[in-house]
């Protein structure tokens, strides 16, 4: 069986391309489904609805939350891992096992010796790739891999106290077994794509909870008496002060995961019943995105494409923490990074590495601010700079200096709307008259949850939902709406679709799964200019960002639910009236 010649027979690969595939699996020994999936020739799921039909053998798709750990028994991690099969469900003597590659000979070899040894009967199914691996994991159970640590740890110290003096907590956290703990978090909030880690003490119980699309979900509890070495564990990671309990604590550390460097970085805050620690995951990895990925269309899309082809000028990102500000600037700095190109950052902390980027940690303890730093920035010869954040005077009038001297600058500024970037700007003590030339594009935006492609359920809107949605498209001109591919009934008005969060395996019965941003852009026009130079107010510059066709981030929200993007519900529960 040979599955590029398959897709050769159905017109998706031509002959001399199959030839070069098959010969680039020969010389790599990779899998015929790896080299056409990392080609992205045809998607996952289809080759292997296609390896389905020719071996006829049916495919399943496993959410992790079915499988028993007892079934997972009945095969060794190390088995599974070697031939890419795993048990499914058991029933009696009967087993269901998942295999990516069925016609492996020595899988299946691996397998009849399983069944003979332990006496059981097996039905083979077939498993995609990723589905494979998001199972595999369940093999390391985080209450089960946790427990056996706290066990370990048990039986090397016998304590009666419930508090313990900071000779024994330096003591405990030498102990194997706590470090084994603080592993095993790190690598299952890593695995589970989460973005935040929080380790909180509570009156009887130590919590921990994994942020995840946005929303923080309990984890696991653990035992009051080791919360002090949990978290003295983690300071000797970010190489705080474990002596210090009293005042709050930044740091940040690195540790490998399935291969690949991941970076946490830490806050210690000092609660009523203990100290608390919260780590922001910052993995490379998932971090290389594109306009599309962040939910960049349409016209706003149009309107950063022009201000990136300016040599010059200021790009200002705005919005609450945790709302994707750091990613849209990272997306924007990735297209300016290039061998010609000297790019420069001032970062608080620095929170992704890009190659061929040169970034700066500010240090204010040591009087290196974003205002020093920049004056010194901008001695080396900068052509593209990013500032973290404006925070006073002094920054916001070096920057606005920096654009107006041929600089491109990106950095953030914290307003609700793209409408107060330029009062608070004035309110800052820039003049007037120096925005105009200086400043390019005010984004602003949130964050809201995707709906699961493979479980979103299509609805009529109901009489409510169609009248916030009306609302909000009434504003919007026709040619905005005919930009985002939206069917003509939409331009109509007269009937509304959108899509509901249902739940399946693929995304664990949450029904939704990642997250994408909902953005407002607003150009620097000539009338906008004119505005400024006059007397700027809020009601002026929304009704020039009226002129300009902007969307704001409820109609580029709601734009994305009919779309089946995400749904009416999260836009709501995320963009509140302004």
């Amino acid at each position: 069986m040979s599955l590029i010649q398959e897709l050769v027979k159905k017109g998706i690969l031509e002959k001399s391309r199959a030839a070069a595939l098959e010969y680039e699996a020969r010389a790599s020994g990779e899998r015929e489904e790896e080299v056409i999936l990392e080609k992205k020739i045809v998607s996952e799921d289809f080759l292997f609805g296609l390896k389905s039909a020719l071996l006829k053998i049916p495919l399943k798709v496993v959410s992790p939350v079915d499988v028993s750990l007892e079934c997972l028994e009945t095969i060794p991690e190390e088995s599974a891992k070697y031939y890419k099969i795993i048990p499914l469900k058991k029933e009696g003597n009967n087993l269901e096992i998942g295999m990516v590659y069925p016609e492996d000979l020595k899988a299946r070899e691996a397998i009849e010796f399983l069944a003979r040894r332990d006496k059981f009967t097996y039905q083979i199914y077939l498993l995609t790739l990723s589905n494979f691996k998001e199972l595999l994991k369940k093999y390391r159970n985080l209450r089960k891999e946790v427990s056996r640590a706290l066990e370990e740890l048990k039986t090397e110290i016998k304590v009666e106290k419930p508090k313990f003096r900071a000779v024994e907590i330096e003591r405990m956290v030498e102990q194997a077994p706590i470090s084994k703990v603080v592993a095993v978090i790190l690598r299952h909030a890593v695995d589970g794509n989460a973005s935040d880690i929080h380790i909180e003490p509570g009156q009887k119980k130590l919590r921990v909870r994994f942020r995840l699309d946005g929303i923080l979900h309990s984890s696991i509890f653990l035992p009051l008496r080791i919360a002090p070495a949990v978290i003295t564990r983690i300071k000797i990671l970010s190489n705080l002060k474990i002596d210090e309990t009293r005042v709050p604590q930044d740091g940040r550390f690195s540790v490998t995961i399935e291969g690949r460097s991941v970076d946490f970085r830490v806050s210690t805050f000092p609660t009523i019943l203990g100290e608390k620690a919260v780590m922001r995951i910052l993995d490379p990895s998932q971090r290389k995105v594109t306009f599309k990925d962040l939910g960049v269309f349409g016209r706003n899309l149009e309107v950063i494409k022009r201000s990136l082809k300016k040599s010059y000028g200021m790009i200002l990102s705005t919005g609450p923490t945790g709302s994707g500000k750091t990613t849209t600037l990272y997306a924007i700095l990735a297209l300016f990074n290039k061998e010609e190109v000297n790019v420069m950052t001032l970062e608080d902390p620095v929170e992704y590495l890009i190659e061929g980027v040169n970034q700066s940690q500010i240090r204010p303890e040591i009087g290196y601010t974003f205002a020093s730093g920049l004056r010194s920035l901008l001695r080396q010869d900068p052509d593209v700079l990013m500032v973290g954040e404006i925070r006073d005077e002094e920054t916001a009038s070096l920057a606005i200096h920096a654009a107006l001297t041929g600089h491109s600058v990106l950095s953030t500024l914290h307003t609700t709307n793209t409408l107060g970037v330029i009062p608070r700007l004035i309110d800052m003590g820039i003049q007037p008259f120096l925005l105009p030339p200086t400043l390019s594009v005010m984004i602003a935006q949130r964050l809201v949850r995707k709906l699961c492609p493979y479980c979103r359920k299509k609805v009529k809107a109901s009489k409510e939902a169609k009248e916030i949605i009306s609302k909000e498209l009434k504003n919007l001109s026709a040619s905005i709406i005919k930009k985002e591919g939206l069917p003509d009934s939409v331009l109509r008005k007269d009937q509304f679709y959108i899509y509901q969060p249902v739940g399946c395996k693929r995304c664990n019965n949450v029904g939704y799964a990642g997250r994408i941003g909902i953005f407002e852009i607003l150009e620097m026009t000539p009338s906008l200019s004119k505005i400024v130079l006059e007397k700027p107010s809020e009601d002026k510059i929304y009704r020039e960002a009226q002129r300009q066709g902007m969307t704001t981030m409820k109609q580029d929200g709601i734009l994305k639910v009919l779309k089946g993007i995400t749904s009416l519900e999260e836009v709501l529960r995320v963009a509140q009236e302004k």
